[in-house]
């Protein structure tokens, strides 16, 4: 069987190029004479592996050296504690906006260090749009945000001023478009949707923010330990990491984030055309102004429909288009490495099936 078109959420598809030379390196990594699987994270190959991919975070973000880069165990929702944890305390507050499920797990861990501020939320619209007015206190010790959120479709189209230091979890849209990440203090992101496979976390912290880090912390908790040792105190996860080293390469290969950007941009214009075109058959789920590019949610006119569209699309070739359980429908992702060919195959698709079953 040949390779399908992937839109899961994540884990997400990869950049075919990555995975080819990955499958090169696997038994010999570098004339070394063993796989990178097998080797020791204080081995050369590792090293080199571990300081290129965090010189080329900065390079593509256009961030200096007053950020540390981590590679962290536990996915995202391990950071929403650790977050907290090392900013946070009873007697102090954070802001938290609203966005979604994510956004509302990642408040909830917070309250078990201190005090939780809403600085904006749209839970009483079912999180159908990004707010545009933000409450954050000037006493705040950070204000956190979720760029992208997947299960609902909904995504920043720009970030707002902010009076305290910004804490972002990009997991689902880091490195897809254009930012000014020198914005953000702290930007975290699981890596298994636009970065490399699950098993690795990303950290990306502005040292003046570490430097405020509570402390007496348990040593693996605490983030000055994995910035003071650049994530080498404990075994990091070696194999993903390296995955992530060759996606950043593709990406700067690819013309770095303006050419990412240019052809994400066209991806999402094929898919939200025809929502657009056809509104009472492919139902968008969330306002305009506040669409994701990563993750477009929509509802046909009942679930028979969606159950079968969902059936004939993996029978085509194209899998992982089944909404999240909390909302179902129909969920595109469209991370980086979704090629033009696969959204234009969905495109067509979903022309042919409108014409073949009416509603």
């Amino acid at each position: 069987m040949g390779r399908i078109y992937n839109f899961s959420a994540g884990p997400a598809t990869l950049p075919l190029d990555v995975l080819k030379q990955a499958q090169e390196e696997f038994l010999d990594y570098k004339g070394s004479g063993m796989s990178l699987i097998e080797s020791s994270h204080r081995s050369p190959q590792y090293d080199e592996v571990n300081e290129t991919t965090m010189a080329l975070f900065k390079e593509i973000m256009g961030l200096d050296d007053s950020y540390h880069v981590l590679f962290m165990g536990g996915g995202a929702s391990t950071q929403f504690a650790l977050i907290p944890m090392n900013f946070l305390s009873k007697d102090k507050t954070a802001a938290y906006v609203d966005t979604g499920a994510w956004a509302k797990k990642a408040a909830k861990e917070a309250k078990l260090f201190g005090t939780v501020h809403s600085a904006a939320s749209s839970a009483d619209a079912n999180y159908d749009h990004i707010p545009q007015a933000f409450d954050i206190p000037s006493e705040a010790v950070y204000a956190h945000f979720t760029s992208n959120n997947t299960i609902f479709g909904t995504q920043y189209q720009s970030f707002p001023d902010c009076p305290v230091p910004m804490v972002c979890d990009m997991s689902s849209d880091i490195l897809s478009r254009r930012h000014d990440f020198s914005k953000f203090d702290l930007i975290y992101a699981g890596a298994q949707k636009n970065l490399g496979p699950a098993g690795a976390t990303v950290v990306i912290l502005k040292d003046e923010l570490l430097q405020k880090a509570n402390e007496g912390l348990p040593t693996m908790f605490a983030y000055k330990t994995h910035a003071n040792k650049k994530s080498l105190f404990n075994t990091p996860p070696v194999f993903p990491i390296y995955i992530v080293k060759l996606v950043l390469e593709w990406i700067k290969k690819s013309g770095g984030l303006e050419a990412i950007e240019k052809a994400n941009f066209a991806k999402k214009e094929r898919i939200y055309q025809l929502i657009d075109l056809h509104p009472d058959y492919f139902k968008g789920t969330v306002k305009p102004d506040s669409r994701s590019w990563m993750n477009i949610t929509m509802r046909l006119p009942n679930e028979d429909l969606e159950k079968k569209f969902i059936s004939e699309a993996k029978a085509a070739g194209m899998s992982g288009l089944k909404g999240h359980r909390d909302v179902g429908g129909i969920r595109v992702s469209t991370y980086n490495a979704m090629p033009k060919e696969g959204i234009d195959t969905l495109a067509q698709f979903m022309e042919d099936f409108k014409s073949k079953n009416p509603a």
